[in-house]
């Protein structure tokens, strides 16, 4: 599993192999320069809608960010396979905690279109405020375990073990633990690029 160091390595690397500086990144990408600086230099994990203005900005799929590609056929996940801290997204702001841990399902799958996670979902603190994520391409959510609401355009769905959910993702959503318990869900994000 990748951790974030790997991660902000990665994209800092591939960013300077392809002659981009910092404040070309935020200006093709709409990002701040202090968010990429911040990504970059492992300070903090954004949500997915950074990083994938930063993956089209460097031509890449989304699991660039998070695998090493090295299978062609099939890769297997065993329930051993998912275990360490797995990777953690903030809220979609530099201030964010870390309310979700991502567990890549298939990080050595080469040539990709869909990117599986097992999820953990924090319970959200008291009177927390979402800030709502938007980016093209589609999710599927199947919860496993507890209850989470996902907030979508301006409608709210509750879910609870055994409930999914599919919808595109350009539309505003924040996906959150439902009380006071943490949730654990299958994800699946299909991001075209």
């Amino acid at each position: 599993m990748k951790d974030n160091k790997i991660i902000g390595s990665k994209i800092q690397h591939m960013r300077e192999s392809k002659g981009l500086s910092i404040e070309e990144m935020a200006e093709r990408s709409g990002l701040s320069v202090e968010q990429i600086e911040r990504i970059e230099g492992n300070v903090d994990f954004p949500s997915l809608a950074p990083l994938i203005k930063i993956a089209r900005v460097l031509g890449v799929r989304l699991g660039t960010f998070l695998d090493d590609q090295s299978q062609l056929g099939p890769v297997v996940c065993r329930k051993g396979d998912l275990t360490g801290d797995g990777i953690g997204f903030t809220n979609n702001n530099t201030e964010g905690r870390k309310h979700m841990g991502y567990y890549s399902m298939a990080e050595d799958k080469s040539g990709r279109h869909m990117e599986p996670f097992l999820i953990e979902v924090a319970p959200s603190a008291p009177g927390e405020a979402f800030t709502p994520s938007t980016h093209e391409g589609e999710e599927f959510i199947y919860v496993l375990q507890g209850s989470v609401e996902i907030l979508y355009g301006k409608n709210s769905y509750q879910l609870s073990e055994g409930d999914s959910i599919y919808y595109d993702s350009i539309v505003s959503h924040h996906v959150h633990a439902a009380g006071n318990e943490p949730a654990r869900i299958l994800g699946v994000i299909y991001t075209p690029y």
